[in-house]
């Protein structure tokens, strides 16, 4: 599990990122908050924890940027504040929880581990990329016209949506949508790639998906000829 701590409080950075260590999470430090808008444009991450108070970009700016970036990961704001605007204020800008310090780094790994089993769930039913939309309750992919997609084929087109612009490695893709199943390995991932790739191209999508067998995918708006 790969986590985002923007905490410019660099005592309390150390501590947190030792105790997520041990708890075998991968972080990334983000010293504020333009830090970590640049961060989470670029790596994927199960789930962010932003201060509040930071320098150059305070955490609910930072958060407002991620949010419109698309990103839907979930983020938990830390403040030293206890008023309830302060609360408000965060979860109106895209936060899923809160703590206000001094807590308790066991409530904040609980948190973590509660946010981070509901996933993605809680996304919205229609995803959208430049002109192109998903329905993944009807499974069906549209731009100038629309075409249905397999169950695996809406996993995967969902996938690359919410990272739309980000690279993802093949074993990341496989991890997300096929970990667990027998008789099936990486090569998979390309198989699918492949159907997307047709699929965008019959309905004249303007997205693309980069990148080579076995190697790492983007979503990206197709360059014009």
């Amino acid at each position: 599990m790969r986590i985002l701590l923007a905490e410019d409080e660099k005592d309390m950075a150390d501590v947190l990122i030792a105790i997520m260590k041990h708890q075998g999470f991968d972080v990334d430090w983000a010293e504020n908050g333009a830090v970590a808008v640049d961060l989470a444009s670029r790596t994927n991450y199960d789930c962010m924890v932003f201060d509040i108070m930071m320098p150059v970009k305070d955490g609910i700016t930072a958060l407002k940027e991620v949010r419109a970036a698309g990103d839907v990961t979930p983020v938990i704001m830390l403040t030293a504040k206890s008023e309830v605007d302060d609360r408000i204020t965060g979860l109106d800008a895209g936060a899923d929880d809160y703590l206000t310090k001094p807590f308790a780094i066991g409530e904040l790994l609980a948190r973590i581990r509660s946010l981070t089993r509901r996933g993605k769930d809680f996304t919205p039913s229609t995803l959208s990329a430049g002109s192109t939309s998903l329905d993944t309750e009807e499974q069906e992919l549209s731009a100038h016209n629309s075409i249905r997609l397999s169950g695996k084929e809406t996993k995967l087109m969902k996938l690359l949506m919410l990272h739309n612009g980000k690279t993802l490695s093949t074993s990341y893709i496989f991890q997300k949508i096929w970990s667990g199943e027998e008789g099936v390995d990486e090569s998979v991932v390309w198989i699918y790639i492949s159907y997307l790739r047709e699929k965008l191209s019959a309905i004249n999508s303007d997205l693309a998906i980069t990148g080579e067998e076995g190697k790492d995918f983007k979503l990206t708006l197709r360059e014009e000829p």
